[in-house]
């Protein structure tokens, strides 16, 4: 169970059988396709803090040495960087929180014991840097694509909605928001509404009432 100073919980196992789980209420329609879920703190940045937890525990799991792991991660860094300097974000606080989120990848990969991620995430500077740099990456594929995104928002111009949407710590993620940052991380992709569409999900996060928790299905370590 999630205590109060925390962002992240441990791993709750899905009750089977019509028991009840504290998030899911009446767990028996997950308890079939999912075996754990994890709790988010929800104070407006959930769907980062799920996503970008979710993103470096797959890219841990997999059996790659880390320098890919670190091509995966950051294949889309390059473009956005340019375009962030563009849009007139400082260099230095971006390569800040990129060597902060390189950090926390290499603390993991020399942990033997797989509890250093669950920690980090609930270290508030550590992951504050995590969410800012992942709604940097947000605003930079938007902006990367703005032909595409601009039809989508009701804000004056897809400029302003990134200032006051997207870069803004703790306002809360718009469809196009989790659209963007799933096609930037290389496709990582969500559950139950896939994104993008057509891919296998690597990713299960659980939307109820604007909030995101972590679901993993019987398949998942």
């Amino acid at each position: 169970q999630m205590d109060a100073q925390q962002f992240v919980s441990s791993r709750e196992e899905i009750p089977t059988g019509g028991g009840s789980c504290k998030v899911l209420g009446n767990a028996y329609s997950y308890s079939y396709q999912y075996k754990y879920i994890q709790e988010i703190r929800g104070e407006g940045n959930c769907f980062y803090r799920a996503l970008c937890f979710g993103h470096l525990e797959s890219l841990l799991q997999k059996d790659r040495p880390l320098p890919c792991a670190f091509v995966e991660c950051f294949g889309f860094q390059e473009c956005a960087f340019a375009e962030l300097l563009d849009e007139g974000i400082d260099e230095n606080s971006f390569k800040y929180l990129l060597n902060m989120y390189v950090g926390v990848l290499e603390q993991c990969e020399a942990d033997e014991h797989g509890d250093t991620l669950l920690q980090l995430f609930n270290e508030q500077t550590t992951f504050d840097s995590m969410v800012q740099y992942l709604r940097l990456l947000t605003l930079a594929y938007l902006q990367n694509h703005s032909d595409f995104f601009s039809h989508f928002v009701e804000a004056p111009s897809l400029k302003v909605y990134c200032t006051q949407e997207v870069e803004t710590m703790a306002m809360e993620c718009d469809h196009i928001d989790i659209l963007a940052l799933s096609e930037a991380l290389d496709g990582q992709c969500l559950a139950h509404h896939t994104i993008p569409e057509g891919t296998q999900p690597s990713l299960h996060l659980l939307y109820k009432t604007a909030h995101y928790d972590i679901l993993y299905p019987h398949h998942c370590h």
